[in-house]
């Protein structure tokens, strides 16, 4: 054999290793961008040497096996993963990486338990914006702040770089990134010793040693044999409560019934009034509608009084049932906390529980004593003054109304306003309440200036002697009483048959001018006066008694008549 190989050249011995060696690594097939397993070959000082069955071993720093402590727990021949990443550099060298596949490897593990949702073992390494790192067997995690327990802490360097249990709660797989929640681990085994003693409890129980654990304005935490308990601020007592923490003390035992137990959520929920009869089961039988009875004030909001009738039994009086005077009274002004007053029972709904009270219903209602009053004169104070009215106050009374500008004057004018100012005492009349609203009038207490027509006996149609007051351009203002409080105006198309003649400035103050009714009603107060209407009534009435030629032979009205008479001119 000796005599054989060395009879063979040396050139050619080579070629033949090399294609015994290139037949070797063919038949292992290596992959790149893999994981594969090689075998620890040597350990040195900087370097994990290892054995992948490539054409030279490769070399893993130390630092790829500092998690977990694994150095010290492998030696030369043992079987390790390692991610292949380049079979051969441009220096011949063969790329891996413990670290790579370390991740690799959780990261299908952490898809499975994802699934699953299995605890997983990790250490929090750091603190980020938001939260903190948890390192997940070799695999860097984000886990927020409010994940980190069940309850905000102040402090978590208990926690760092100590094994905690965590389980994954989002994977995002085009980022590579994975979020773990240590809250969801404690919640878990929580709600298993929850459900544990739960077992142990059902609706209806009555607990005689239930712990105060913390309240709030809504209502108390129980601690009942270990489980958290909620018992709200409406199951305390069959009245009202303002505050929980009123009525109990940290630490203290109550009696309470079970009434609810939500076994998806763990909810457990307890009263403390289910104890007791509700009171509004036979409210019917000890208090009637209409009936005056005696409470007391509880509580006053800005929308009435709650009135404590018995225990577990409060009626609301709304501030419209407060004061005859004003509807929208403000409570506190009317009655105070813990005043004793008489009310009436106005309404009572058993299914919604309540009870709608009135303290005005037991006072005088002075409305019956003002609808006396009415067509009456009385004196009002005024409190303001507005574009178009005043407002005032019954001095005998205290109940506001209001008197209108119209009703001021007969003229109607709203320059009248100007005469008044706030606190004035002026008399006026009632003369009309509605809806517990009052209207006052001034102009009732005088004379209607209309009257004059009543009185006189004038009525439409009829011819009416009046005196110039004013002269405008549209027409001319004419008195028709002699105290001048009944003035009319006549406009320009009604001063004059002939239109040249229908002109306001031939007209002057003082003039007498006979003017036809032709307009009169007393309800909306409209008068129309008209000097032509007069005209033609004239001309028709001398046509008729002394012929055509009449109105054209030059002679007045007053000589024709004395003609008519027979009395001689002097």
């Amino acid at each position: 054999m000796k005599n054989e190989l060395e009879t063979k050249n040396p050139s050619s011995l080579h070629k033949e290793f090399q294609n015994l060696l290139d037949q070797d690594f063919k038949d292992r097939k290596l992959k790149e961008n893999e994981v594969i397993s090689a075998t620890v070959s040597e350990i040195t000082k900087n370097f994990v040497v290892v054995d992948c069955k490539a054409k030279m071993e490769g070399m893993i720093p130390l630092e790829e096996f500092k998690v977990n402590d694994e150095l010290s727990k492998i030696k030369v021949g043992s079987k390790i993963d390692v991610f292949l990443e380049r079979i051969e550099s441009f220096k011949g060298e063969i790329i891996i990486s413990r670290d790579k596949a370390r991740k690799i490897k959780t990261w299908k593990k952490m898809e499975k338990v994802f699934e699953t949702q299995e605890e997983m073992t990790g250490y929090i390494t750091g603190k980020v914006k938001g939260g903190f790192i948890a390192n997940v067997e070799g695999l860097p995690c984000f886990m927020p702040s409010s994940q980190i327990d069940v309850k905000p802490l102040k402090k978590v360097d208990h926690l760092l770089n100590t094994p905690i249990k965590v389980l994954a709660t989002r994977i995002d797989k085009n980022r590579g990134n994975v979020c773990v929640s240590r809250r969801a681990v404690l919640e878990k085994s929580k709600n298993a010793i929850i459900s544990e003693a739960l077992k142990n409890i059902k609706e209806g129980d009555i607990i005689n040693d239930a712990i105060v654990k913390a309240t709030t304005d809504w209502g108390i935490f129980l601690d009942i044999n270990g489980i958290d308990a909620l018992l709200h601020v409406s199951d305390l007592s069959h009245g009202r409560v303002k505050k929980p923490s009123d009525l109990v003390t940290i630490g203290q035992k109550l009696k309470v019934k079970i009434t609810k137990i939500d076994e998806k959520t763990n909810r457990v929920s307890a009263s403390i009034k289910a104890l007791t009869e509700d009171p509004f089961a036979n409210i019917d039988k000890k208090y009637k509608i209409g009936e005056t009875y005696e409470g007391e004030v509880t509580k006053i909001m800005d929308y009435g009084c709650f009135i404590k009738i018995e225990d577990g039994i409060e009626g609301l009086i709304h501030n419209s049932e407060l004061d005859w005077t004003n509807r929208n009274v403000k409570p506190s002004k009317i009655l105070s906390v813990s005043q004793k007053i008489k009310f009436k029972i106005v309404n009572m709904d058993k299914e919604t529980k309540r009870i709608s009270l009135s303290y005005k219903a037991t006072l005088p209602n002075p409305w019956d004593k003002i609808k006396d009053k009415i067509g009456k004169e009385v004196k009002m104070k005024i409190t303001a003054i507005t574009d178009k009215a005043i407002f005032g106050e019954l001095v005998e009374f205290k109940i506001s109304g209001m008197l209108h500008y119209k009703e001021l004057s007969f003229q109607e004018d709203i320059k009248e306003l100007k005469k008044f100012k706030k606190n004035d005492v002026v008399s006026v009349k009632i003369i009309e309440i509605k809806d517990d609203k009052i209207k006052f009038s001034k102009r009732a207490l005088e004379k209607d200036p209309l009257d004059w027509f009543k009185d006189n006996n004038k009525k439409l149609g009829d011819i009416v002697t009046t005196r110039v007051h004013e002269v405008l351009k549209t027409g001319v203002k004419v008195s028709v009483d002699k105290e001048k409080k009944l003035i009319v105006l006549i406009k320009k198309n009604d001063l004059a048959k002939e239109t040249s003649d229908a002109r306001p400035e031939v007209f002057s103050q003082g003039n007498a001018l006979d003017a036809k009714i032709t307009e009169l009603d007393f309800v909306l107060r409209k008068i129309k006066l008209s000097v032509k209407a007069a005209q033609i009534d004239e001309e028709k009435s001398l046509i008729a008694k002394f012929g055509e030629g009449a109105t054209k032979s030059g002679a007045t009205l007053k000589g024709i008549f004395e003609k008519a008479i027979g009395k001689k001119k002097k």
